[in-house]
C-alpha cells in the first residue's frame, strides 16, 4: 500500500505539535510490511529526515506549467497555461512574476508564479496562509495525477484543501486526521473562512481521524459529521535520543516549575501565572518558566510584572530539540494547563525525562494517562495547590515521575500506526 500523505511541517522545521505528530505516524507507518508514504510539504528546505518516508516533495518545487488540473466535483477541467504578459506594472527585473491563468466560466483568476511556473511557499504560518493554502491545493491536484497511489491522508485544516483536490484528480479514498480544530485554537470564537476549510474537509473525507475523544466529540457536535465516519488513534511520543540524556545542572537551588509551548489562549498561560502568584505567596524557594512564543507573550510578561513576580519569572522563547529536554531535565514540575488541547504531546515528553506532570481535564491526553495530576484549567486553587504539594512532598512527585515514565514508555507510535493502517484498509477496500 502507497499512502499520499499532505502535511504543512517536517522536522527539523517545525512550530508546534503538528510536525511532531506527523514525523512520528510517518516512522510508525515505516515499521509496517509494504506500506509506503510520499509526504508532501510547501516547502522542502533539503534537510528534511526521508529515512522512513518514500520521498519529500516539496511544493514548491513543482511546476504548473501546461498542467491539466482535473476538479471532478466542480466537472471541470482546467488548463493552466503560462503567458507571457507586459501587464504588470510597477516591477523591477528583480520582481518580475510570470502569471497564470484559469478561465472559468467568464472570468479569470491569476495566479503569481516565478520564471519556471512554481509557486513561491513560506514554509510557514505568514499573512499569505491562505492564498498559500490555495496554491498548496493546485499542487497537490498536479503531484496526484503524476504519482501512483492507493490513500491520501492530509493533516489538519492547512491541507484539507490538497487533500481534496488530489481526491478529485484520482477518485482515491481521502482521510483526514484532526490534530486540532479552530474550536480549540479560538475558545469558541471560530474564524468563518477556518471553519469552512474545516467542514468541507470533514465532509469530503472517506474517514476522519481525530488524536482524541475530546476532538472526535467535537468534529460530531460542531461540525454535523456521522459518529462513524470519525475514529479515534491516539499519539504517541518518540523515544528521547540518546545525545539528548546528557545530566544537566541547574546551576541554582531552586525548585523549577515549567510551563512549556505556544504562549496563546489555547494553552492557558494566564492560569499558569495566577497560580504561581499563589505558589509564591506561600513558598520562595521556586522558579516559574514560561518557554515559547506566541501573541500572549507580551501580555503574560505585563501580567507577571504586575503581580510583582518577575523576579520568580522567566521568559525563554522557542525551543526546539535538544534544548527542550534540558529544560525539561532542570524541571521539578511541568505544567500545561490548556483550555482547549486535543491531545498534547509535550507531557508525555516531560514524563519521559522522569518528571511529573500537571495537566487540564480539558486536554485529550489526560484519557490516557493515569500517572499525571489533573485539574481544571480554570481551578487556579486547585492547581496552584497542586504545584505547593509536589515541590513540598518529594515523595509525591518521585511517584509520580517513576510511574509516569514507566507509562509512557508504552505510548509507542508503532502502536498508533496499526490503527491507522485499519482505516487506510476500510476505505481502499
Amino acid at each position: 500500500m502507497k499512502v499520499l500523505m499532505f502535511g504543512w511541517e517536517f522536522p527539523p522545521h517545525i512550530s508546534g505539535g503538528l510536525g511532531t505528530a506527523c514525523y512520528g505516524i510517518t516512522r510508525g507507518l515505516a515499521t509496517i510490511p509494504d506500506l509506503k508514504v510520499l509526504f508532501v510539504v510547501p516547502k522542502a528546505f533539503g534537510d528534511e529526515d526521508k529515512s522512513k518516508v518514500e520521498d519529500i516533495i516539496g511544493a514548491n518545487n513543482v511546476s504548473i506549467c501546461n498542467k491539466k488540473i482535473r476538479y471532478a466535483h466542480q466537472s471541470k477541467q482546467l488548463d493552466y497555461i503560462e503567458v507571457e504578459s507586459k501587464l504588470v506594472p510597477y516591477t523591477d527585473p528583480d520582481e518580475y512574476y510570470k502569471l497564470q491563468t484559469l478561465n472559468v466560466g467568464d472570468g479569470f483568476k491569476y495566479f503569481q508564479t516565478d520564471d519556471e511556473g512554481k509557486f513561491h511557499f513560506s514554509g510557514g504560518y505568514g499573512n499569505q496562509l491562505m492564498q498559500e493554502i490555495r496554491n498548496y491545493a493546485i499542487i497537490g491536484n498536479v503531484i496526484a495525477q503524476e504519482n501512483s497511489f492507493d490513500v491520501i491522508h492530509a493533516h489538519d485544516w492547512l491541507t484539507y484543501p490538497a487533500g481534496i483536490a488530489a481526491k478529485e484528480a484520482t477518485g482515491k479514498p481521502l482521510v483526514i486526521h484532526v490534530h486540532a480544530t479552530d474550536f480549540d485554537r479560538s475558545g469558541g470564537r471560530v474564524n468563518p473562512v477556518v471553519f469552512d476549510i474545516e467542514k468541507r474537509g470533514m465532509e469530503a473525507a472517506d474517514k476522519i481521524i481525530t488524536v482524541s475523544n475530546l476532538t472526535r466529540n467535537t468534529v460530531i457536535e460542531k461540525y454535523g459529521i456521522p459518529a462513524e465516519k470519525v475514529i479515534t488513534v491516539y499519539n504517541a511520543v518518540d523515544p528521547i535520543r540518546s545525545d539528548y540524556n546528557n545530566f544537566v545542572n541547574k546551576g541554582l537551588d531552586e525548585k523549577i516549575v515549567t510551563f512549556l509551548g505556544r504562549i496563546t489562549m489555547q494553552k492557558g498561560p494566564e492560569f499558569f501565572i495566577e497560580a504561581a502568584n499563589k505558589v509564591l505567596q506561600k513558598m520562595n524557594n521556586v522558579r516559574f518558566v514560561m518557554a515559547g512564543n506566541g501573541d500572549m507573550m507580551e501580555k503574560m510578561v505585563r501580567r507577571a510584572a504586575s503581580l510583582k513576580i518577575m523576579d520568580k519569572f522567566s521568559f525563554t522563547g522557542f525551543l526546539r530539540g535538544q534544548d527542550v529536554y534540558s529544560m525539561l531535565r532542570m524541571s521539578d514540575l511541568y505544567v500545561m494547563p490548556s483550555v482547549s488541547e486535543p491531545f498534547g504531546i509535550s507531557p508525555l515528553e516531560a514524563m519521559q525525562s522522569n518528571v511529573p506532570v500537571l495537566i487540564s481535564y480539558q486536554s485529550g491526553v489526560a484519557e490516557i494517562l493515569t500517572y499525571a495530576i489533573k485539574t481544571d484549567f480554570w481551578d487556579v486553587d486547585a492547581m496552584a495547590d497542586a504545584i505547593y504539594g509536589v515541590l513540598n512532598y518529594p515523595s509525591l512527585g518521585k511517584m509520580f515521575a517513576k510511574y509516569g515514565k514507566e507509562e509512557v514508555d508504552s505510548l509507542k507510535w508503532e502502536n498508533s500506526a496499526r490503527q491507522i493502517k485499519k482505516v487506510y484498509d476500510s476505505v481502499v477496500r
